[in-house]
Protein backbone atom coordinates (compact mmCIF):
# COMPACT_ATOMS: atom_id res chain seq x y z
CA UNK A 1 0.00 0.00 0.00
CA UNK A 2 1.20 3.49 -0.88
CA UNK A 3 1.73 5.79 2.46
CA UNK A 4 2.31 9.53 2.49
CA UNK A 5 3.99 10.61 5.35
CA UNK A 6 3.29 14.62 6.70
CA UNK A 7 4.92 16.22 9.27
CA UNK A 8 6.90 19.64 9.57
CA UNK A 9 9.86 18.08 11.44
CA UNK A 10 12.28 16.56 9.03
CA UNK A 11 13.39 14.23 12.01
CA UNK A 12 10.24 12.47 12.46
CA UNK A 13 9.72 12.08 9.06
CA UNK A 14 12.62 10.24 9.14
CA UNK A 15 11.70 8.31 11.56
CA UNK A 16 8.14 7.24 10.25
CA UNK A 17 10.15 6.43 6.91
CA UNK A 18 12.58 3.84 8.37
CA UNK A 19 10.11 2.79 10.77
CA UNK A 20 8.17 2.07 7.54
CA UNK A 21 10.27 0.30 5.38
CA UNK A 22 10.23 -2.74 7.81
CA UNK A 23 6.26 -3.43 6.86
CA UNK A 24 5.96 -5.63 4.78
CA UNK A 25 3.26 -4.14 2.21
CA UNK A 26 3.44 -0.93 2.53
CA UNK A 27 6.02 1.97 0.63
CA UNK A 28 6.32 5.55 1.08
CA UNK A 29 5.72 7.01 -2.07
CA UNK A 30 6.56 10.59 -0.89
CA UNK A 31 6.88 13.39 2.20
CA UNK A 32 4.95 16.74 3.01
CA UNK A 33 5.94 19.22 5.91
CA UNK A 34 2.60 21.24 5.68
CA UNK A 35 -1.04 20.82 4.31
CA UNK A 36 -0.24 22.43 1.51
CA UNK A 37 2.21 20.79 0.33
CA UNK A 38 0.26 17.51 1.33
CA UNK A 39 -2.59 17.80 -0.57
CA UNK A 40 -1.05 18.01 -3.63
CA UNK A 41 1.06 15.07 -3.43
CA UNK A 42 -2.58 13.44 -2.37
CA UNK A 43 -3.55 14.35 -6.10
CA UNK A 44 -0.66 13.87 -7.67
CA UNK A 45 0.23 9.92 -5.81
CA UNK A 46 -3.20 9.06 -4.79
CA UNK A 47 -1.83 7.29 -1.86
CA UNK A 48 -3.74 4.73 0.50
CA UNK A 49 -2.54 5.82 3.92
CA UNK A 50 -1.77 9.10 5.34
CA UNK A 51 0.68 9.00 8.51
CA UNK A 52 -0.05 12.69 9.44
CA UNK A 53 0.71 15.10 11.89
CA UNK A 54 -1.70 17.30 13.64
CA UNK A 55 -0.34 20.62 14.67
CA UNK A 56 1.60 22.03 11.85
CA UNK A 57 2.23 25.49 10.45
CA UNK A 58 0.37 26.79 7.96
CA UNK A 59 -2.62 24.52 8.38
CA UNK A 60 -3.20 21.31 10.57
CA UNK A 61 -3.53 17.92 10.47
CA UNK A 62 -7.20 18.19 11.43
CA UNK A 63 -8.17 20.43 8.50
CA UNK A 64 -6.75 18.71 5.72
CA UNK A 65 -7.97 14.92 7.47
CA UNK A 66 -11.43 16.93 7.10
CA UNK A 67 -10.35 17.92 3.82
CA UNK A 68 -10.15 14.84 2.29
CA UNK A 69 -12.59 12.99 4.06
CA UNK A 70 -14.81 14.50 1.25
CA UNK A 71 -12.80 12.76 -1.32
CA UNK A 72 -14.99 9.87 -3.68
CA UNK A 73 -12.18 7.56 -1.96
CA UNK A 74 -10.84 9.32 0.85
CA UNK A 75 -7.17 7.76 2.07
CA UNK A 76 -7.30 6.08 5.78
CA UNK A 77 -5.90 8.07 7.99
CA UNK A 78 -3.02 7.55 11.16
CA UNK A 79 -2.42 10.79 13.17
CA UNK A 80 1.12 11.07 14.43
CA UNK A 81 1.63 13.74 17.12
CA UNK A 82 3.41 14.90 19.96
CA UNK A 83 -0.02 16.28 21.45
CA UNK A 84 -2.73 13.75 23.36
CA UNK A 85 -5.15 16.95 23.85
CA UNK A 86 -5.79 16.68 20.03
CA UNK A 87 -7.66 13.29 20.28
CA UNK A 88 -11.00 14.37 21.13
CA UNK A 89 -11.26 16.48 18.04
CA UNK A 90 -9.45 14.23 15.82
CA UNK A 91 -12.33 11.97 16.69
CA UNK A 92 -14.41 13.79 14.78
CA UNK A 93 -13.26 13.09 11.46
CA UNK A 94 -12.58 9.14 12.29
CA UNK A 95 -9.27 8.39 11.61
CA UNK A 96 -8.03 4.21 11.81
CA UNK A 97 -5.90 5.27 14.61
CA UNK A 98 -4.00 7.92 16.43
CA UNK A 99 -0.65 7.29 17.43
CA UNK A 100 1.58 9.61 19.94
CA UNK A 101 5.05 10.21 19.36
CA UNK A 102 7.72 9.24 20.07
CA UNK A 103 6.66 6.56 17.53
CA UNK A 104 7.87 2.71 18.35
CA UNK A 105 7.94 0.08 15.46
CA UNK A 106 5.66 -2.24 17.72
CA UNK A 107 3.06 0.70 17.45
CA UNK A 108 3.04 1.49 14.13
CA UNK A 109 3.18 -2.13 13.10
CA UNK A 110 -0.31 -2.18 15.62
CA UNK A 111 -2.39 0.80 13.42
CA UNK A 112 -1.17 -0.72 10.13
CA UNK A 113 -2.16 -4.08 10.95
CA UNK A 114 -5.71 -2.30 11.83
CA UNK A 115 -6.33 -0.54 8.69
CA UNK A 116 -8.58 -3.46 7.10
CA UNK A 117 -10.96 -2.22 5.12
CA UNK A 118 -10.60 1.43 4.98
CA UNK A 119 -8.49 1.65 1.99
CA UNK A 120 -8.51 3.26 -1.13
CA UNK A 121 -6.45 -0.37 -2.25
CA UNK A 122 -9.17 -2.47 -0.85
CA UNK A 123 -12.37 -0.08 -2.03
CA UNK A 124 -11.00 -0.53 -5.57
CA UNK A 125 -10.55 -4.32 -5.26
CA UNK A 126 -14.30 -4.06 -4.18
CA UNK A 127 -15.49 -1.99 -7.11
CA UNK A 128 -14.01 -4.47 -9.37
CA UNK A 129 -16.14 -7.05 -7.79
CA UNK A 130 -18.82 -4.90 -7.74
CA UNK A 131 -22.45 -6.33 -6.71
CA UNK A 132 -25.34 -5.18 -8.85
CA UNK A 133 -29.05 -4.33 -7.23
CA UNK A 134 -32.17 -4.74 -9.48
CA UNK A 135 -35.09 -2.20 -8.83
CA UNK A 136 -38.48 -1.37 -10.42
CA UNK A 137 -38.96 2.02 -12.41
CA UNK A 138 -42.62 1.87 -13.82
CA UNK A 139 -42.93 -1.33 -15.27
CA UNK A 140 -38.89 -1.11 -16.46
CA UNK A 141 -36.81 -3.19 -14.36
CA UNK A 142 -33.14 -1.26 -13.94
CA UNK A 143 -29.75 -2.32 -12.42
CA UNK A 144 -27.00 -0.31 -10.12
CA UNK A 145 -23.87 -1.12 -9.06
CA UNK A 146 -23.81 -1.10 -5.29
CA UNK A 147 -20.37 1.06 -5.33
CA UNK A 148 -23.21 4.01 -6.55
CA UNK A 149 -25.41 3.79 -3.57
CA UNK A 150 -25.20 6.16 -1.08
CA UNK A 151 -27.48 4.47 2.09
CA UNK A 152 -30.89 2.19 2.52
CA UNK A 153 -33.55 3.18 4.72
CA UNK A 154 -36.75 1.85 6.01
CA UNK A 155 -39.81 3.62 4.42
CA UNK A 156 -43.12 2.44 5.09
CA UNK A 157 -43.73 -1.31 3.63
CA UNK A 158 -40.29 -0.67 1.60
CA UNK A 159 -36.65 0.20 1.31
CA UNK A 160 -35.74 3.28 0.30
CA UNK A 161 -32.40 2.92 -1.59
CA UNK A 162 -30.31 6.27 -2.63
CA UNK A 163 -27.69 6.61 -4.61
CA UNK A 164 -25.95 9.29 -6.87
CA UNK A 165 -28.47 10.82 -9.31
CA UNK A 166 -31.36 9.38 -7.42
CA UNK A 167 -33.42 7.11 -5.21
CA UNK A 168 -35.59 3.75 -5.55
CA UNK A 169 -38.17 1.50 -3.55
CA UNK A 170 -37.04 -1.96 -3.19
CA UNK A 171 -39.05 -4.82 -1.71
CA UNK A 172 -36.06 -6.45 -0.08
CA UNK A 173 -35.75 -5.87 4.03
CA UNK A 174 -32.55 -4.19 5.79
CA UNK A 175 -32.04 -7.70 7.11
CA UNK A 176 -31.67 -9.20 4.22
CA UNK A 177 -29.64 -6.37 2.18
CA UNK A 178 -26.77 -6.56 5.12
CA UNK A 179 -26.88 -10.46 5.35
CA UNK A 180 -26.10 -10.09 1.22
CA UNK A 181 -23.67 -7.70 1.67
CA UNK A 182 -21.76 -7.66 4.97
CA UNK A 183 -18.68 -6.04 3.97
CA UNK A 184 -20.14 -3.02 2.01
CA UNK A 185 -22.85 -1.78 4.22
CA UNK A 186 -23.30 -1.52 8.18
CA UNK A 187 -26.22 -0.49 10.10
CA UNK A 188 -26.69 2.54 11.81
CA UNK A 189 -30.18 3.10 12.86
CA UNK A 190 -33.03 -0.24 13.06
CA UNK A 191 -34.09 2.00 9.89
CA UNK A 192 -30.85 3.08 7.77
CA UNK A 193 -28.18 1.27 5.98
CA UNK A 194 -25.03 3.15 5.04
CA UNK A 195 -21.92 1.95 2.36
CA UNK A 196 -19.08 1.80 4.40
CA UNK A 197 -17.41 3.24 1.53
CA UNK A 198 -19.24 6.75 1.07
CA UNK A 199 -18.44 7.30 5.41
CA UNK A 200 -17.52 10.38 6.16
CA UNK A 201 -17.25 11.84 9.62
CA UNK A 202 -19.81 10.84 12.99
CA UNK A 203 -20.34 13.90 14.45
CA UNK A 204 -21.97 14.73 18.12
CA UNK A 205 -25.62 17.13 17.60
CA UNK A 206 -25.70 19.80 20.17
CA UNK A 207 -29.37 17.66 20.92
CA UNK A 208 -27.17 14.72 22.90
CA UNK A 209 -27.87 12.64 19.32
CA UNK A 210 -24.78 11.22 17.21
CA UNK A 211 -25.06 11.23 13.30
CA UNK A 212 -22.97 10.05 10.19
CA UNK A 213 -21.99 12.24 7.50
CA UNK A 214 -21.68 10.80 4.10
CA UNK A 215 -19.52 11.52 1.00
CA UNK A 216 -22.50 13.07 -1.28
CA UNK A 217 -24.74 13.62 1.01
CA UNK A 218 -26.12 17.10 2.29
CA UNK A 219 -28.63 15.58 5.22
CA UNK A 220 -27.22 13.78 8.25
CA UNK A 221 -28.12 10.29 9.23
CA UNK A 222 -28.84 9.96 12.74
CA UNK A 223 -27.16 6.65 14.65
CA UNK A 224 -28.90 4.84 17.64
CA UNK A 225 -27.45 4.45 20.56
CA UNK A 226 -27.69 0.80 20.43
CA UNK A 227 -25.67 1.05 16.64
CA UNK A 228 -23.12 3.55 18.27
CA UNK A 229 -20.48 1.12 19.78
CA UNK A 230 -21.02 -1.17 16.81
CA UNK A 231 -20.52 1.33 14.20
CA UNK A 232 -17.17 2.21 16.29
CA UNK A 233 -15.96 -0.81 16.26
CA UNK A 234 -16.96 -1.82 12.82
CA UNK A 235 -14.93 1.47 11.39
CA UNK A 236 -12.16 0.43 13.41
CA UNK A 237 -12.58 3.69 15.56
CA UNK A 238 -10.23 3.38 18.59
CA UNK A 239 -7.80 6.20 19.58
CA UNK A 240 -6.84 4.51 22.75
Amino acid sequence: MKVLIVDDEPLARARLRRLLSAEPGFSCVGEASNSQQALQLFLQLQPDVLLLDIAMPGGDGLQLAAALAREAVPPAVIFVTAHPQHALDAYQVCPTDYILKPVSAQRLSAALARLGNRTRAHLERVQQQDEVISYQLGSATRQINLSKVLYFSADSKYVKMVFNGGEALLEQSLSQLQQRYPEQLIRIHRATLINKAYFSALRSGTDGKHYVELTGVDTRLEVSRRALSQLKQALKLNLG
